[in-house]
């Protein structure tokens, strides 16, 4: 089976989850992808980096998430939640690529 790398299921899962919540119009449903995505890639953070790297980049996954809402009323939410997936995803391939 293929390996998805950590940074792009932490992208996808939060690109992922706006998109569930937009079209489904049921936020928690978007919820659900979103930490769906989230434990995948927490699980994939702490077997590739360890502990802390995986504690702190699910801050950052979370912060990202939250990040997002005042940035939308910014630049829009569709620009918001790509900005925050690609940097999100820059931050995961950073602490993985340094513990391989």
């Amino acid at each position: 089976m293929a390996k998805v790398p950590a940074a792009a299921v932490a992208a996808s899962g939060l690109v992922g989850g706006y998109a569930v919540a937009r079209w489904t119009r049921k936020r928690p449903l978007g919820g659900v992808a979103l930490a769906a995505a989230g434990t995948v890639a927490a699980y994939e953070w702490n077997r590739q980096a360890g502990p802390r790297a995986a504690v702190g980049l699910t801050t950052a996954y979370v912060a990202a998430f939250a990040g997002s809402h005042p940035l939308a009323k910014k630049i829009g939410a569709w620009p918001a939640v790509f900005a925050v997936a690609g940097s999100m995803a820059a931050a995961s391939w950073a602490v993985t690529r340094r513990a391989a």
